[in-house]
């Protein structure tokens, strides 16, 4: 048989092997058929369904060589269920939580405990407040699947608490392979017209044309005046330049002429209004292919992109739990949103001896925001016939782009015989070398973030029946956002295994750097209204409230200013050194052991930055050495982690008992070890760092017992623990009554106890309608205690739940694949127990997530072996996400129902 022939065989006889294992009675149709003569219609039923049975198969399979526990969830999986992004995918994995449609909770544990790597390597996260990526940046188009490590193993990074999440991007085909899918849907809560403003020319690809960039005169201005914008700023520049003027109110009319000047800079064509929203769009497309030359050569390629955009409305209602009915927060956005990706791969291969690959990624989120929010505070009570209204626009967005290349190497016979003169007889041929660099870049843009308050008049019930922008100085605010984060991150491992008559022994080793860079900037502006000439003016379009002719108008007051105290802006910088050693050994292919140890020295800077500091009185950046000390942060420490594995057959043709125990740590992110109070750009809540911030050493144990069904069936039982020294989590701290202040300490301890239990069941023994269903579904149920410790602020329940912990997470899917092959359809259902939100204060009530039922149907027709017709349905229970407070709803949002529809075309 040649080898073309026998990679174009491999699939269907894989299929075949497949089916044999869960439909014995289409084996047995295939063995009919092929004696009476070809019927290839039938051969490809058999294909399909052993494919997509066998998608459901791959969260518990795979990790039967696995050293410790570890869940994976394959890309076909991903497709049935509908998940459009990788954070969407992750709730299926027994254990997980997703928070914010974007952070991963791994066994009870918050997002800082929680890791993230793209084939292995680390990446930048593009999230403003974070060192932790949102998940939500990744299209699953480009995962081929999602490796959820939940034990520590000596090869992984030390910063290990819950889990690692291993995005493995699509490699590269055995053949021919080319595709093209697009789609649209909608959502229910998003009907009819939308808000909106003007923008730019480009923002249907996710980008900005420099519409909303920061003006190049504004930027002349900032060093012209050394950063202030002021009216007596100004005037004081323009005397020491030399300027002569007759009087000080000559002096002043100048200088406030000049601001005024300045401020017409700002793109103020602002004027928020109602447009058509449009159907969602989504298009997908790939090619690769593999060539072979020669008996040992191969090389190949993969190429992706896709394109998605929607419009998307939500309604969002925060309640006061003191004051449900007198304090309010009603806000309604509309938003665009635009994901563009894009992927290339290339690789080559000697004899399964030599490899080297180069993965390239590209990724793009756009959301372009246009906010109404309507509410009242301690001040304006819905009683009192008054409120405020905040029109806020934003345009924010992320990109990621990533290198990486890697290769693995042996020297076996081929590779021997390919160098001349015997050099490498020497080498033994099972010693195995692994490498790999990646570099890394992540930067997120918000241009021209507006913010403008008004005053309301309102009636009973408080709904609002005329609003005014409100005067003074901070009438309105033109934010400027730039984060750029950037990650190198290379090394190398050897591995050498040695066979002996009854055991074999793997020993292995290497090395990891990373570096890690990030500079984030933030410019803001106050165009403030102290009055008007006519007060009637203030309540019409925002775009004529703040147009020129009312900006520059002499009887109008407005005045312009830059905002902020300097300390929003910062530069941060991390360097990671690691070495690893690893002996993993099998007796009588029974029993398992696997120890290592691994060392990491980490060395962190965090360092207020004032990109206008001028002065040695005002610098950009500190030159006080206390103050640099305690930017900084240094950590050494040795890591070990030990597993055990028992195989066996004990009730079932396949049994694994697992025990792990590990050491690991989670330290303090980028900003929280700085001492400054600064503004969080996403909340827009009061945060304090804390220089003193320590890691938290972490101690896990757990033990798992696998059991695998030669029908297909599995069962997973699943026990752990986990022992937190000094817990980094965020405590309330007092503020004023319109404002919310957080403060990171390090709480005494933190323990998490829990049991996951998960099962894959073919349901064909309830007859033979049924052989076509099966069900697959996990449930976590656990534990969590922290103790606050005397360095939070006055905590009305010193020991509680940890935040964001669940007691319990229930997964399931109901699976069907037509006896044809021609339809299949996934029912999934997932719901998380009540979860801690935000913990009180001075006797102030915890506030809790409340659990959120999602069900979600997907169904699939395969008209041809090359065209599948996919619908989705998701949320069909139209669950709202609910907060409650001492027994008040204090923040409800509706994310409606969705429904989409798609067709590819496959070869």
């Amino acid at each position: 048989m040649k080898k073309n022939e026998m990679f174009q065989r491999a699939p269907l006889v894989l299929a075949i092997a497949t089916a044999s294992v869960i439909a014995p009675n289409a084996i047995a149709q295939v063995e009919m058929d092929t004696i009476a003569g070809p019927q290839a219609q039938q051969l490809e039923e058999v294909l399909v369904q052993g494919r997509l049975k066998d998608a459901a198969e791959m969260l518990v399979s795979e990790r039967l060589e696995e050293e410790v526990v570890t869940d994976i969830l394959g890309s076909e999986m991903i497709g049935r269920v509908g998940d459009s992004t990788v954070a969407a995918a992750l709730r299926r994995v027994s254990g997980l939580s997703l928070i914010s449609d974007k952070f991963v909770y791994v066994r009870g544990l918050g997002e800082r405990y929680s890791s993230t790597t793209l084939n292995g390597a680390t990446v930048p996260s593009p999230d403003l407040t974070r060192n932790v990526i949102p998940l939500d940046i990744f299209p699953t188009s480009v995962v081929d699947s999602l490796a959820v490590q939940k034990s520590y193993s000596a090869d992984q990074a030390a910063t290990f608490g819950g889990g690692n999440v291993n995005i493995r991007t699509k490699g590269i085909p055995d053949a021919l392979t080319y595709s093209i899918e697009i789609g649209s849907g909608m959502n229910s809560e998003t009907e009819g017209d939308v808000l909106s403003y003007d923008g730019g020319g480009d923002d249907s690809f996710g980008t900005d044309d420099g519409t909303r960039a920061l003006p190049t005169e504004l930027q002349r201005a900032l060093q012209r005046f050394k950063g202030r914008l002021g009216v007596q700023d100004i005037r004081n520049v323009l005397e020491l330049e030399g300027n002569e003027f007759g009087s000080a109110a000559e002096a002043i009319s100048a200088a406030q002429r000049l601001n005024r000047e300045l401020a017409l800079n700002l793109n103020r064509d602002i004027a928020i209004e109602e447009e058509s929203g449009t159907p969602d769009l989504d298009v997908k497309g790939s090619v690769g292919n593999r060539f072979y030359m020669g008996d040992d050569w191969e090389i190949g390629f993969l190429a992706g992109a896709s394109y998605k955009n929607r419009w998307r409305e939500e309604e969002t209602t925060k309640r006061s739990y003191g004051l449900p009915e007198e304090v309010v927060d009603v806000e309604s956005t509309s938003t665009y949103s635009v994901d563009l990706s894009g992927n290339v791969n290339v690789g080559i291969r000697f004899a399964d001896e030599q490899e080297v690959s180069l993965t390239n990624l590209y990724l793009r989120n756009t959301d372009d925001d246009t906010a109404v929010r309507d509410f009242f505070n301690e001040n304006r009570q819905v009683s009192d016939g008054r409120g405020f209204r905040e029109y806020t626009i934003k345009y924010e967005e992320r990109d990621l782009l990533v290198h990486q290349a890697k290769g693995r190497h042996s020297v076996g016979p081929a590779t021997k015989a390919l160098i001349p003169g015997g050099l490498l007889n020497w080498a033994p041929e099972a010693l195995t070398i692994d490498w790999f660099y990646s570099d890394a870049t992540a930067q997120t843009d918000i241009p021209n973030e507006v913010t403008v308050n008004a005053d309301t008049v309102t009636n009973a019930q408080g709904e609002t029946l005329a609003s005014s922008v409100s005067t003074g100085v901070n009438s309105s605010g033109f934010r400027f956002t730039e984060l750029e984060d950037q990650v190198l991150n290379y090394g190398w491992s050897t591995a050498l295994p040695l066979v002996f008559s009854r055991s074999t022994l793997e020993l292995s080793g290497g090395f990891a750097r990373t570096e890690k860079a990030r500079t984030y900037k933030q410019t803001e502006f106050r165009l403030g209204v102290l009055s008007a000439d006519d007060a009637g003016s203030l309540g019409g379009s925002l775009g004529d409230v703040f147009g020129d002719s009312q900006v520059t108008n002499p009887d109008n007051n407005y005045i312009f200013d830059r905002a902020g105290a300097n300390n929003q802006s910062y530069i941060a910088a991390t360097l990671t050194d690691a070495a690893f050693g690893k002996v993993d050994w099998t007796l009588n292919e029974t029993w398992r052991m696997s120890a290592g140890a691994r060392w990491e020295e980490y060395n962190q800077v965090a360092l207020d930055w004032n990109p206008y500091g001028y002065t040695l009185d005002d610098p950009q950046i500190t030159s006080d050495a206390d103050e640099l000390l305690d930017a900084t942060y240094t950590d050494d420490a040795v890591y070990p982690s030990l597993s055990l594995t028992y195989m066996g057959s004990l009730w079932a043709e396949t049994f694994q008992l697992r025990f792990g125990a590990s050491k690991t740590a989670v330290r303090p992110d980028l900003r929280e070890i700085t001492d400054a109070i600064y503004i969080d750009p996403i909340t827009d809540e009061q945060i304090k760092g804390n220089p003193n911030a320590r890691p938290s050493e972490i101690t896990n144990f757990d033990v798992r017992g696998e059991w695998y069904f030669d029908n297909g069936d599995s069962l997973t039982l699943t026990a752990y623990y986990k022992d937190i020294m000094d817990p980094i989590e965020f405590f309330e701290l007092a503020s004023s009554d319109t404002n919310t202040a957080r403060e990171i300490i390090n709480a005494e301890s933190g323990e998490i106890t829990g049991v996951e239990l998960e099962a894959l069941k073919a349901l064909g023994f309830l007859g033979q309608f049924m052989d076509s269903f099966f069900v697959q579904g996990n449930l976590t149920v656990q534990e969590t205690e922290l103790v606050a410790g005397t360095e939070a602020d006055a905590p009305t329940n010193p020991v509680r739940n940890m935040s964001g912990a669940s007691d319990y997470v229930v997964n399931m899917l109901v699976g069907f694949d037509s006896p044809d092959g021609a339809h299949s359809a996934t029912l999934g259902y997932n719901v998380f127990g009540d979860r801690l939100y935000l913990a009180g204060r001075n006797g102030a009530p915890d506030a809790y997530e409340l659990p959120f039922h999602s069900l979600d149907l997907t169904y699939a027709w395969y008209p041809t072996e090359e065209i599948t017709i996919k619908a989705k349905m998701q949320n069909l229970l139209d669950e709202a996400i609910e907060i409650k407070r001492a027994n008040v709803i204090v923040f409800e949002e509706k994310p409606g129902q969705s429904f989409a529809l798609s067709a590819q075309y496959t070869f």
